[in-house]
């Protein structure tokens, strides 16, 4: 199960682009962080770098 980003929370600081091994943070031309649930391998990674707690799994 993928994570996903909760915008409202989200500083845009990259620390989940960061950290993820599998390079499933992506970054769009305006700035808005997601996560491509392609290549997450929901390692938690992104969700444990985190410093605003704005990742979560998806439901």
């Amino acid at each position: 199960m993928a994570h996903m980003i909760d915008q409202s929370k989200c500083i845009h600081c990259a620390t989940c682009e960061v950290e993820c091994p599998f390079h499933a943070v992506l970054i769009s031309a305006e700035g808005v962080f997601s996560i491509d649930t392609e290549k997450c391998r929901d390692c938690r990674k992104c969700a444990e770098a985190c410093p605003m707690d704005a990742i979560s799994k998806q439901v």
